[in-house]
């Protein structure tokens, strides 16, 4: 309870925000902007259980304080004996799922997702690794009922990609593919490899939240636009006009290319998107270079850390944040339900250890 009485005004300052964009969401010409309207429909849908849950909290906390009274009156007393174990039972579980919303959740965590996967070291293997892993997302988006949009992708002749950039869109993305960021090793025999020799083999992944327009103000002075034709066997609508986009933010030297869409525009709109979360995520690891809140458990860390190891030849997945091991054949089929919900558990008790 010591915890909770901590985090007990910000419970309350959450509340009121909830309620002033539910207020805010009822005004007449709350949808006139569609970009703000959106935002604020997310942020309703992100506190909601964080609100709903401290309600019932208090709620019961009322309800024991009611029982405490009731104690002094010999004609209740019995009743309220009965009830108060109840009672603090429940207070005991509500207050224990609350901080953990509170803990492993943000602003970020109900939002769509752009994940970058890009080949490391290893050559054609890594290329090959970096689509194996594209197809394993891919398999779990589809298990989860969440949309896919390739935004730019570069392939390799023999399979497999030297880096790959795709969209998911869907219920609370970015709350369960933040973990995916940083380095994933692969130990294997390659196709390529005739001496039968097992090759470790990098791949980095980068998961970053979709931004809208307004949290990110990009000055167009600040921009180089480079077009050009789109290339390789990746896109699906490659072609000879010049479609495709490059993005280069002069200040920051942030670059961010997309070709897979038909036309000029639409990949530009797409590069844009990319970019703006680009630079939130610069912007966001500014803020917290000089503090210890789980970097890596958050999807926010250093790029390079190493954080799974996938062993075909034992056909085990070691996750190295848990220590622990599971079955390559069910993770790479995209059953990975179990594994995110093991590093949702381990950053719940990382930040309250930290707390």
């Amino acid at each position: 309870m010591e915890l909770l009485e901590k985090i007990r005004p910000k419970l309350d300052e959450t509340e009121k925000r909830y309620e002033e964009l539910k207020t805010q969401s009822e005004q007449p010409n709350f949808y006139s902007d569609q970009n703000l309207s959106t935002k604020v429909m997310k942020d309703i849908a992100w506190l909601k259980p964080i609100v709903d849950n401290y309600i019932t909290l208090k709620t019961l906390e009322a309800d024991i304080a009611e029982a405490h009274i009731m104690l002094e009156d010999p004609d209740m007393k019995e009743l309220a004996e009965e009830e108060l174990p109840e009672l603090k039972q429940k207070l005991e579980e509500i207050t224990d799922e609350l901080i953990g919303i509170l803990v492993t959740s943000d602003d970020k965590s109900n939002r769509d997702s752009i994940l970058e996967i890009r080949a490391g070291t290893g050559g054609d293997e890594a290329a090959l690794f970096c689509g194996d892993l594209f197809k394993m997302y891919v398999k779990y988006a589809e298990v989860k009922g969440w949309k896919i949009e390739i935004l730019d992708s570069s392939n390799t002749d023999i399979g497999g990609y030297k880096e790959i950039t795709f969209m998911l869109r869907g219920e609370g993305v970015y709350q369960e593919m933040k973990y995916e960021t940083g380095g994933h090793r692969v130990q294997r025999v390659p196709k390529t490899e005739a001496q039968g020799r097992v090759h470790t083999s990098a791949v980095k992944v980068t998961v970053l939240p979709e931004v809208e327009d307004a949290e990110i103000e990009i000055n167009n002075d600040d921009l180089r636009i480079d077009r050009f034709c789109a290339s390789g066997a990746g896109g699906q609508h490659v072609n000879r006009t010049e479609s495709a986009v490059r993005l280069t933010h002069l200040p920051t030297g942030v670059v961010v290319s997309c070709q897979d869409e038909r036309s000029q525009h639409q990949n530009l709109a797409r590069a844009m998107s990319v970019l703006r979360s680009k630079l939130y995520e610069l912007q966001q690891q500014k803020k917290q270079d000089d503090l210890s809140d789980m970097r890596a458990a958050s999807g926010s860390g250093d790029r390079s850390q190493k954080v799974r190891t996938y062993n075909y030849p034992q056909n085990r997945v070691t996750d190295h944040r848990l220590g622990k091991n599971f079955s390559l054949e069910m993770v790479v089929n995209g059953n990975m339900k179990n594994l995110i919900e093991d590093l949702r558990a381990w950053e719940k008790a990382e930040k309250l250890a930290n707390f």
